[in-house]
């Protein structure tokens, strides 16, 4: 399992592979029990774990640092259900955190989803990107397809529709011609 297929899913705790992506969703896999569900982006927000980044003092880091220096400390990790020994352990590994933007919310689920990565034995590392010479035929299909439906939508909001014309210029009907009296 690739550290760049996971993901974090709104909504549902852990983490998850990412199986297949489709237009209204996508398929998952639970990374603490392997069952196998179908989210819907109506419902559900999708990140990456490459994606996410985390604030610290200076420059935001990518949540792989923190990873990383979280393995590189060995030591035990702390209860996810007490905070202050979680903003201790945190102040202890990663020192350049913003403890005033990361909230300990944010603290219990890096250390939640280090447990997970560590149980399951995933290399924590970034994908490396592919030059674009060398990127696959297939993936450059898949990128021109996404985009034409793209233009398609701003060209439709470019162009106003007669429903969202205001009432005040809509031709004004002509009234039918009186009928004459006959005496």
């Amino acid at each position: 399992m690739e550290y760049g297929k996971l993901i974090a899913v709104t909504g549902m705790p852990g983490l998850f592979e990412l199986i297949s992506s489709k237009s209204d969703g996508a398929i998952v896999r639970s990374l603490d029990d392997n069952s196998t569900k179908f989210a819907s982006t109506r419902q559900h927000q999708f990140s990456h774990l490459e994606s996410i980044e985390v604030y610290t003092v200076r420059d935001n880091v990518n949540l792989t640092d923190i990873f990383k220096a979280m393995q590189a400390d060995g030591g035990k990790l702390p209860d996810d259900k007490d905070a202050k020994a979680i903003k201790a352990y945190f102040e202890k590994v990663y020192p350049d955190l913003d403890f005033e933007r990361v909230y300990v919310s944010d603290m219990k689920k890096m250390v939640k989803w280090f447990g997970i990565l560590s149980a399951k034995g995933i290399e924590i590392k970034l994908s490396e990107p592919v030059a674009d010479d060398e990127a696959p035929v297939e993936e450059v299909a898949v990128v021109e397809e996404e985009a034409k439906p793209a233009k398609k939508a701003a060209k439709k909001k470019a162009e106003p529709k007669a429903e969202d014309a205001p009432a005040e210029e809509a031709p004004k009907k002509k009234a039918a011609p009186k009928k004459k009296k006959e005496d």
